[in-house]
């Protein structure tokens, strides 16, 4: 989704984000494309009626065939030897200083 954002603006578009949008869901089947921020800021979406039990404690057979491609399976961290997972840490290079220092004193 960054890398969207990025090329959106490169291509000088404004007040849009990228949205994963559904095309087909068996197969699972998706597309990153823009949307308005009009159309999503200060907007609540609510799951759809159709999703909940009549009871109001469980979904629905429609609600589960629709997350099911978003929830299934899992992906598990590899594990150090301390038993913590091992997160992959970035190889980070300095970059040449470009600007003179400053100081508030300076002002």
């Amino acid at each position: 989704m960054g890398r969207a954002a990025v090329e959106y603006a490169i291509a000088g578009m404004n007040a849009v984000m990228p949205v994963i949008r559904r095309r087909a869901s068996a197969p699972y089947r998706w597309t990153v494309e823009p949307a308005p921020l009009a159309q999503i800021a200060n907007h609540e979406k609510k799951m759809p009626a159709g999703f909940i039990r009549e009871d109001g404690y469980g979904i629905t057979p429609a609600a589960r065939r629709y997350l099911a491609p978003l929830i299934q399976g899992e992906a598990f961290p590899r594990w150090s030897k301390d038993g913590l997972p091992a997160y992959a840490t970035p190889k980070f290079k300095a970059v040449k200083k470009k600007l003179a220092g400053y100081s508030i004193a300076d002002k």
